[in-house]
């Protein structure tokens, strides 16, 4: 069923100073841009993901479903249940990669609803739990694996040694831990010309960046910025939105732009959709909020 919406509360963004510095969110924010809230009736918002048209596809993690926010306003369920997913993303076949954490595995589902289950485990073990992803547009995949013990588990102890990112080529056919020095890594996306990669080591509190090579592995790791983050994702000139408290915007140079203050105890992920893929989509606790931007997601 597909219901009709309409955003029901505005926030204003302001400009702040902080640590003595001005924000400079106009660079990111349109003119006048407000904070919209687009629906509350949630338990948990997680792993927004825009399709090609700019649909917005998200989770809600405790409700076991994938809901969509349709670029016509509408807001309707993908998929319930849906194997606890939680990090989404659309490769370049519209097929929907989810991180399923309900038997710890990484799912394509796709435009059908057909479910594929691509990978399980990890070293004959199980992994601790896919939690979000990003796909180079030649079709290489790239996952966290931190440790949330999850209530619908039977299991309480890490299934694997450490917490990882992992490496799964476009044929299936070569999987490998890439990141294995990390805290608990968590936000993950790739830079728009596919030569950069961002890991947010939540447990750390860190954001790395890391050169991407041919064979799938990463190297040249740098310390991006002093914030680790829940989910992220990029623009086309290379800026950087991490999550937290409200989304905190970063230049390519890691240099802080500014917060975009939003009204809930956790926001969770974010991604760029709607027409033009212009709009920031947030996941913040129990709502789904967007912002119009003067920047085009690196989609």
């Amino acid at each position: 069923m597909k219901i009709k919406c309409f955003p029901f509360i505005l926030f204003f963004v302001f400009l702040q100073k902080t640590n003595g510095q001005t924000d400079e969110l106009l660079s990111v924010l349109k003119s006048g841009a407000q904070l919209e809230k687009l629906s509350g009736d949630f338990v948990f918002t997680e792993g927004p993901a825009s399709d090609a048209a700019g649909n917005v596809y998200f989770t809600d993690q405790p409700n076991d479903r994938i809901m969509i926010w349709s670029i016509k306003d509408e807001l309707s369920t993908f998929m319930q249940p849906s194997g606890r997913s939680n990090g989404l993303y659309f490769d370049a076949h519209g097929n929907l990669w989810s991180c399923a954490d309900e038997k710890n595995e990484l799912w394509k589902i796709s435009p059908d609803k057909e479910v594929t289950v691509i990978s399980g485990e990890f070293d004959g073990n199980l992994y601790n739990g896919p939690n979000d992803l990003w796909i180079s547009k030649s079709g290489n995949v790239y996952f966290t694996d931190p440790f949330y013990k999850r209530s619908w588990w039977t299991h309480s102890e890490m299934p694997q040694e450490k917490q990882c990112v992992y490496f799964l080529s476009a044929d299936g056919k070569t999987l490998k831990r890439v990141a294995d020095d990390l805290v608990q890594p968590n936000g993950i996306v790739g830079s728009f010309d596919g030569k950069i990669l961002y890991v947010a080591d939540i447990g750390g509190r860190k954001t790395w960046s890391y050169t991407l090579n041919e064979d799938g592995t990463l190297s040249n790791k740098k310390l991006f910025c002093e914030m680790g983050s829940d989910g992220m994702t990029t623009d086309k000139k290379g800026n950087l939105y991490l999550t937290g408290k409200g989304v905190t915007v970063f230049d390519k140079t890691g240099k802080q732009i500014g917060n975009i203050p939003v009204p809930e105890n956790w926001t969770a992920n974010v991604c760029f959709g709607g027409k033009g893929h212009k709009i920031l989509f947030i996941t913040a606790s129990k709502g789904l909020y967007r912002i119009r931007t003067k920047m085009k997601g690196a989609f």
